[in-house]
């Protein structure tokens, strides 16, 4: 059975603002490292998409998967919350919209189509593969072929004003 270890992190240059994702992934003796931008996101979204695009690039459901984030906002909602948000309809215990409920949903069904193990870690404490995918999303964030991050325009769209941004 495949075993691959996974790291990932988000960044944002302001809340909202430029954003990234980094993710390196490793399997045996292979490493492959993934990122992207978004012009206008926030930190919490660039953690879920690194979190998603490190799950599609998994081909073989069966494949054992250590997940590693320094984002307890990631590991706390897809091990504790998100099955009192599927059974609300995606709401808050205080009947609000989950906020990224778009990437929650997608996220959710990567970890129900795979063997998903999640670990937090601490960001910035000196491990290599977390700093490395620290310097992929914080160098994605500030490239200048960023793309638009569609949801959280509807968002602002919809509201407003980006007070209720995440």
């Amino acid at each position: 059975m495949n075993k691959i270890t996974i790291y990932t992190d988000g960044a944002c240059v302001g809340n909202p603002g430029p954003g990234g994702y980094g993710v390196v992934l490793m399997s045996g003796n292979k490493t492959q490292k993934l990122s992207g931008g978004f012009k206008h996101t926030t930190n919490n979204r660039m953690e879920l998409m690194a979190c998603i695009h490190a799950l599609e690039t998994v081909r073989e459901p069966k494949t054992e998967i250590d997940l590693h984030t320094d984002s307890t906002y990631v590991r706390e909602g897809i091990t504790d919350w998100i099955s009192g948000w599927k059974s609300k309809n995606w709401k808050t215990s205080q009947r609000k919209p989950v906020k990224n409920a778009d990437l929650w949903v997608k996220l959710d069904a990567l970890n129900q189509k795979l063997k998903v193990r999640w670990h937090w870690l601490k960001g910035h404490a000196g491990d290599p593969m977390n700093e490395l995918a620290d310097t992929l999303a914080t160098t994605a964030a500030a490239g200048s072929h960023l793309k638009e991050d569609v949801e959280i325009e509807i968002d602002r769209d919809a509201e407003g004003s980006q007070a209720t941004l995440f």
